[in-house]
C-alpha cells in the first residue's frame, strides 16, 4: 500500500465530511487507506460519518485523547508506505498527494513534507513553514519583533517570511494540519510525543525526524486549511496552551537553556494573556462591522438556479468581479476538489469571501463557520 493519510477529529462533522470527500477524491488513483481517528465528539459525527464514508476505518475513542495520542494510534496501524497527518478541516488534492510521493521518491533523506496551505479564502498561511523555536527565536515571536522586521533572517525566522513560499525549501518544522511522512521514520521515532496535549506536538515531532538525521521539505502546491479563520488566537486560553508547550519543548530539547529560556517564556505568556484581554474589554461591545460582501452574491456552478435557490439568494452573478466585494459560492458537483482549490488559491484577493456549496448536504461550508 502506497499511502495511509489519518485524520483525528473533534466536533467537526461538516468540514470533516468535506475533507473526506478531498482525500477519496485526490486517492482515487493511490493504494492507499483512511483512518480516522474520533477524540470523543459526543454528538452525531460517527454516526453521521459512517453512514456516508463504509470504506473509511474508524477508531472511537471515549475520552478526548489529545491530538498527539489519538494520531499515534493510527500510526501504529498504518499500512502505508507514506503516512498523511492531516487536519479534519482542510481540503487536499490528487495533484499535492502525487507531488509529495514524487519527492520522497526523488529526495531519499527527506523525512517529512509540508506543503502551501492557505485559509478559506485563499491567503497564505506562515504556519506552513517555521523555524525550531530556539530562545532566541521564541524572544522575538513573544514580542513581536518577527512581525516587525518580517523579512528579517535574523529576527523573523519563526515563520521564515523572507523565504519564497513559491519555492521548494529544507525547513525545520513543518505543521501538524498536513505533514507527509515516511511511515517506517515515523513508527521509528515513536510518533508524537503525548507529553503535548494540543499545540507543539508538530514542533517536537519535526525535530526529531531531523535529529534522526532526516530533512524536513517544504514544497509549494497548495490544499485549503480553515483552521487560519476558526482558531481564536487572541484568546488567553489558546495563549496559555501554546506557550506552554513551547515551555514541554524547552524541557525536553533545551534543558541547558532552562534559566534563561523559562522566565522569557513565562514573561511571553503574561504579556501575551495581558494583550488578549485587553483585545477582549475593548472589542467585546463594539458592534460588529458592516459587511458589503452581500451587495455582490456570485454562483460558480453548473446550475446556478438550483443552489442559489438551495441558499436563499434571489439576485446573483455568474463570473468573479475584476474589483469590489463579493461573496462567492462555489459548487461541488461541478468542480472537482482540485478545481476549487486551484480557482481559490489563484484568485484570491481583498473583497473576496468564498464558500464551497457541498451537494451532498445542500449547505455552505465556510470559513465562518465555528466549528470546534
Amino acid at each position: 500500500m502506497k499511502l495511509t493519510i489519518v485524520i483525528v477529529s473533534y466536533r467537526a462533522k461538516y468540514f470533516l465530511e468535506q475533507t473526506l470527500r478531498s482525500a477519496l477524491e485526490a486517492t482515487s488513483d493511490i493504494d492507499g487507506e483512511i483512518i480516522v481517528v474520533d477524540n470523543n465528539s459526543a454528538d452525531d459525527t460517527m454516526p453521521w460519518i459512517k453512514a456516508r464514508f463504509p470504506q473509511v476505518r474508524l477508531i472511537e475513542n471515549k475520552e478526548n485523547a489529545g491530538f498527539g495520542r489519538a494520531n499515534n494510534q493510527a500510526i501504529a496501524q498504518a499500512q502505508g508506505q507514506y503516512t498523511l497527518i492531516l487536519n479534519p478541516d482542510t481540503i487536499v488534492t490528487g495533484k499535492c498527494l502525487h507531488e509529495c510521493i514524487d519527492w520522497m521518491q526523488q529526495h531519499p533523506k527527506c523525512g517529512a513534507i509540508g506543503v502551501h496551505m492557505v485559509d478559506g479564502n485563499g491567503r497564505f498561511l506562515p504556519e506552513s513553514k517555521r523555524a525550531f523555536p530556539s530562545p532566541w527565536v521564541s524572544f522575538c515571536k513573544i514580542f513581536g519583533l518577527s512581525r516587525l522586521f518580517p523579512r528579517s533572517r535574523w529576527l523573523a525566522k519563526y515563520h521564515l517570511r523572507y523565504l519564497d513560499e513559491h519555492k521548494p525549501h529544507v525547513v525545520d518544522i513543518l505543521s501538524g494540519a498536513f505533514m507527509f511522512c515516511r511511515t517506517g521514520l515515523l513508527q521509528q521515532v515513536g510518533g508524537f510525543d503525548t507529553d503535548f496535549f494540543m499545540y507543539g506536538e508538530d514542533i517536537d515531532l519535526s525535530y526529531r525526524l531531523n535529529k534522526a538525521g532526516y530533512q524536513n521539505w517544504y514544497i509549494p502546491v497548495s490544499i485549503i486549511h480553515y483552521k487560519g479563520e476558526s482558531t481564536r488566537k487572541e484568546s488567553m486560553r489558546y495563549v496559555e496552551i501554546f506557550y506552554d508547550a513551547m515551555l514541554i519543548f524547552y524541557r525536553k530539547h533545551y534543558p541547558h537553556m532552562g534559566r534563561v529560556a523559562y522566565p522569557c517564556v513565562k514573561l511571553g505568556v503574561w504579556v501575551r494573556q495581558s494583550l488578549a484581554k485587553a483585545k477582549r474589554r475593548f472589542t467585546s461591545n463594539k458592534p460588529a462591522a458592516a459587511t458589503t460582501a452581500a451587495a455582490c452574491q456570485v454562483i460558480l456552478s453548473g446550475d446556478a438556479p438550483a443552489v442559489a435557490q438551495a441558499c436563499g439568494i434571489e439576485r446573483y452573478a455568474t463570473q468573479l468581479p475584476s474589483e469590489g466585494d463579493a461573496s462567492v459560492i462555489i459548487d461541488d458537483s461541478t468542480y472537482s476538489y482540485g478545481e476549487i482549490v486551484d480557482t481559490i488559491a489563484s484568485r484570491a484577493r481583498k473583497g473576496l469571501c468564498w464558500h464551497i456549496y457541498s451537494s451532498h448536504d445542500g449547505m455552505l461550508i465556510s470559513p465562518k463557520m465555528q466549528q470546534s
